[in-house]
């Protein structure tokens, strides 16, 4: 993968994250039931899309950092050991900073 088809895929990913993560928001802001029963299984959906956002908050992080890797030029260049990380790591996993054996 080159660095502008990595960055493009990981813009778009995160424009698709930051969406996501705004609809929550406003699920989580959405007035609670009055009826307890309904309060206590919306309180259940509401935990479920915390955690999910967290996951997608931290995806995010992720890809900023890429982001800043790839404009300092480090990009695909493990952040541990220095080497290389393959291109079909980075293919599948494009914000991932390190390579297969140090993430092993």
């Amino acid at each position: 993968m080159n660095v502008e088809q990595a960055k493009t895929t990981l813009l778009a990913r995160r424009a698709e994250l930051t969406a996501h993560l705004t609809e929550v928001e406003h699920q989580l802001d959405e007035p609670v039931s009055q009826d307890w029963e309904d309060r206590s299984a919306e309180r259940q959906g509401d935990e479920v899309l915390e955690a999910l956002g967290a996951q997608e908050l931290a995806e995010v992080r992720q890809i900023d950092a890429a982001l800043v890797r790839i404009t300092e030029g480090t990009y695909g260049e493990c952040a541990k050991c220095g080497g290389e990380i393959a291109a079909a790591r980075l293919q599948l996993l494009p914000a991932t900073p390190l390579c297969a054996a140090c993430a092993a």
